[in-house]
């Protein structure tokens, strides 16, 4: 694998979803995209004509997978083959899947001694989203959830397969069709000087591998949608 490619994954949440609406947890459980949720992909996909992506890659959820090939098809990429990663599907958050998501944020809170999340991100360090996972993991007693060390070493796995399978192709920039908590990790893992309160959905965060290291470069960009509106005519 020639370490010297370049290699650029526009890192990309998918539409917004019926659970999303309803601010209901969706790791592994799933959703199809609601009207807004598919607009959006619309305009991401207008807004990223003219990137000629050499390849694109989905978590194998539903939502990820629909929002990349509403993606691909506007921004004239759709004669690539879309590969489905399940290791880059979402956290799974076990027995809370489909629970609303401030009911899960206060239990997480309340483990740790505090009436709500926000007030927890504000007196600690420590990464966000793991603040979530492991407590999560630890408070559902099916066995379904994952911990983050756990999470991490899945999503390695997955941006390394890109990677590689990239690079062996020259290198150039990718799409890959993900999730929010996947977005997040992703992010800390490699600049966690980088990482945002809130990964919303259709936005881009670019990361990139060069000179044999990874670095992230506008976590979560919404100028791309924002050109598609433009370029539809919207407002």
């Amino acid at each position: 694998m020639e370490s010297s490619s370049r290699v650029v994954i526009y890192l990309t949440r998918h539409g917004k979803t019926i659970l999303n609406t309803l601010d209901r947890v969706q790791g592994w459980a799933d959703s199809p995209l609601t009207e807004e949720g598919a607009l959006v992909a619309h305009d991401l996909g207008r807004g990223l004509k003219g990137t000629n992506f050499v390849a694109a890659y989905a978590s194998d959820r539903g939502r990820a997978i629909e929002t990349a090939r509403i993606v691909m098809k506007e921004s004239d990429n759709h004669h690539l083959k879309l590969e489905k990663l399940a290791e880059m599907r979402e956290f799974g958050f076990g027995k809370f899947e489909g629970e609303y998501n401030q009911t899960v944020l206060k239990m997480v809170a309340k483990a740790h001694g505090f009436e709500s999340i926000e007030n927890y991100y504000d007196k600690t360090s420590e990464n966000n989203s793991n603040i979530v996972i492991d407590t999560v993991h630890k408070m559902d007693e099916t066995g379904m959830t994952e911990n983050s060390a756990i999470f991490e070493k899945r999503l390695t796995a997955g941006l390394d397969a890109i990677l590689q399978d990239t690079q062996n192709h020259g290198g150039g920039e990718v799409l890959v069709v993900a999730h929010g908590m996947v977005i997040h990790r992703i992010i800390e893992m490699i600049d966690p000087s980088k990482n945002l309160r809130t990964i919303e959905n259709a936005s881009v965060t670019k990361v990139i591998f060069e000179d044999g290291a990874y670095s992230i470069e506008e976590p979560g960009n919404m100028s791309y949608v924002e050109a598609g509106k433009k370029a539809q005519g919207g407002v």
